[in-house]
């Protein structure tokens, strides 16, 4: 594989996505990389219920919305913006597979993403359907970021139980296990 002149990683608030943020800087700082942060957004109801009522007003604060998420996947995962690498962040409205898939067009481009849940229970409820989209579409080279042991203890046992009942977030225990 050549050097990468653009890391393109997908952001969203899940454990996963903050691990394939953090990788995909230091892979961007090793190559000299352009890091390109991108989060996909689709209104509530989906197009068609935008189709059927649309609403500039709506659409701007669904847009505005979508920045928020944006910045805080940057503070999760990074605290701000990293100084070493350079940053450009993209705010799109589409599907978040088919629009990484778009934005990594290039021969030098890397994607990165988190590869969601496994097993037979995240393949029934579709759960990382964003990266086997992007393994089978993507033009370039695609890093799928495994998620982290502690996001699989979060949902089991006693661990899961105390998630669940004590309104503990696994990302923000991630982050500071990660620390």
């Amino acid at each position: 594989m050549s050097m990468a002149r653009r890391v393109i990683v997908g952001a969203c608030d899940s454990p996963g996505s903050l691990r394939a943020l953090r990788y995909a800087r230091e892979l961007a700082d090793r190559n000299d990389a352009v890091l390109i942060l991108v989060h996909a957004w689709t209104p509530p109801g989906g197009e068609m219920a935008d189709r059927r009522s649309p609403s500039p007003i709506l659409r701007k604060v669904w847009n505005q919305a979508a920045w928020q998420r944006l910045w805080a996947c940057v503070d999760a995962a990074w605290g701000g913006f990293p100084a070493e690498v350079e940053v450009q962040p993209v705010v799109t409205r589409g599907i978040p597979g088919e629009v990484l898939v778009e934005i990594a067009n290039r021969d030098d481009d890397l994607l990165v993403l988190g590869a969601g849940r496994r097993g037979p229970l995240a393949r029934i409820g579709h759960h990382g359907g964003v990266a086997r989209y992007c393994l089978a579409h993507a033009q370039c080279p695609v890093v799928a970021v495994p998620p982290s042991e502690l996001v699989h203890s979060a949902r089991h046992g006693l661990l899961g139980y105390t998630f669940r009942h004590h309104g503990l977030d696994a990302v923000k225990a991630l982050d500071d296990a990660d620390n």
